[in-house]
């Protein structure tokens, strides 16, 4: 492209040195030798006037009275009647230019100019006008290369902006090049690359968050196959069978709800739903790994609570809090539930060390763990939690004490008995 600029420029330029040289050469050269013919008949008048003025006034004539009044290289002869020629300087030889002239007292005057006078002339005015011309052509060459390297140079950025996004680097180069429709392309490579960028982060995301997410569920559903395949109790393995088929219920609507986060984490499927059954369903899940470990698990607080939002997403935020107690925490784990305002509170504790000082809130940041961990479990978490409208909040370090706030759905008040629960 560099190359085909230089060449049209330089082409344009010829052509209109071509053009106009050509005009101006052959309008110079008849300009030249009009001025010489009119310098000739000038001088041919001027020397008619003063032979006239000389027989007039009976003074002499002759070639040495006249030689003075010559100018240049021209040649004059004068005839007078009844005497002989008079000539003045060297007559030319080859192509002349002459002019006559009689005077009123009957002589005739003629001046003759070597016609070379005008050729040297046309020639330096040739050279001049070649010279202008060969600076026009320089000129126009170097402010081609310039504006070249001006359009070519942007489009190989350009160029390779998009191979590096079809490379798979997604950064934006946010370079502009002052001309209009190149940076009209810069704008959309760049606008490319975000969307792009934001595209690999949404799938980096939804990989890490699927991993996280299916872990323990498909951990939980392993053990439940290993128990019915050791056992050769009937009962046993409907149980377990039943259990099992509920993790994969859950395993589908994690999945399902995974893949409507990553599409628009805004949609919830928010519903009115029993928080107590999402406990408990909790409680017969993690049960098995915490007795494993030495360890408890129990629930109390209020009963009977009705919430609003995603039953799944809901006990995808317990799972997690309740996993990091057992990975990070220390002895009894419990969940209580209580009621603030209109809104439905699950706070999930242990005896642990805690969350350490430094990190305080930033727990809920993604990649942030106070131990050897992924640090996505407590960042999916509070996505779960604000996209059915509620919040995911540390309300103590030491010892943890995280809340699940969730919107409340009045009930009738319940009896006595049903107040308060405690289960183990």
């Amino acid at each position: 492209m560099r190359r085909r600029l230089i060449q049209s420029t330089l082409a344009v330029v010829l052509v209109v040195i071509a053009v106009f040289g050509v005009s101006l050469v052959i309008v110079e050269t008849r300009t030249i030798s009009s001025s010489a013919q009119d310098r000739v008949d000038s001088e041919a008048v001027r020397l008619a006037s003063i032979v006239d003025s000389r027989i007039l006034g009976d003074e002499q004539i002759n070639s040495k009275v006249l030689r003075g009044l010559v100018t240049g290289d021209r040649y004059a002869v004068v005839r007078i009647p009844g005497r002989a020629p008079i000539e003045v300087g060297d007559q030319p030889v080859g192509d002349v230019i002459s002019a006559e002239e009689d005077g009123e007292e009957g002589e005739t005057v003629r001046v003759e100019e070597p016609r070379s006078s005008v050729t040297r002339e046309v020639g330096r005015t040739l050279l001049i006008i070649g010279a202008v011309a060969l600076l026009a052509v320089v000129a126009a060459v170097l402010l081609a290369v310039r504006q070249a390297n001006r359009l070519a140079s942007p489009l190989t950025d350009l160029a390779e902006t998009a191979e590096r996004l079809g490379s798979g680097d997604p950064r934006p180069r946010h370079k502009r090049y002052g001309v209009p429709e190149l940076d009209r392309v810069a704008d959309v490579l760049d606008s490319s690359a975000e969307r792009i960028a934001r595209m690999l982060t949404a799938e980096r995301r939804l990989a890490a968050d699927a991993s996280h997410q299916l872990r323990t569920p498909l951990t939980a559903l392993s053990m439940r196959l290993e128990e019915i395949t050791l056992t050769d109790d009937p009962d046993t393995v409907k149980e377990e069978a039943t259990i099992a088929l509920t993790q994969v219920e859950r395993l589908t609507d994690v999945v399902e709800r995974l893949l409507t986060n990553a599409r628009d984490p805004r949609t919830g499927s928010a519903v009115s739903f029993d928080l107590d059954e999402v406990i408990q369903q909790q409680l017969a899940e993690w049960r098995p790994a915490y007795r494993s470990e030495g360890r408890a698990i129990v629930s109390s607080g209020k009963r009977h609570l009705q919430a609003v939002g995603t039953p799944g997403a809901v006990a995808q935020v317990l799972a997690a809090l309740i996993e990091n107690s057992l990975m990070h925490g220390g002895g009894t784990v419990a969940l209580r539930t209580r009621v603030i305002g209109n809104q439905a509170v699950i706070e999930v504790t242990d005896e642990g060390p805690g969350v350490p000082a430094d990190l305080g809130a930033r727990i809920f940041e993604r990649a942030i763990s106070g131990r050897n961990s992924t640090g996505i479990g407590l960042a999916v978490a509070r996505d779960l939690a604000e996209a059915d409208a509620g919040r995911l909040e540390l309300l103590q370090a030491q010892p943890p004490v995280f809340g699940l706030f969730l919107s409340r759905t009045p009930l009738k008040k319940p009896s006595a008995g049903e107040e308060e629960r405690t289960v183990r």
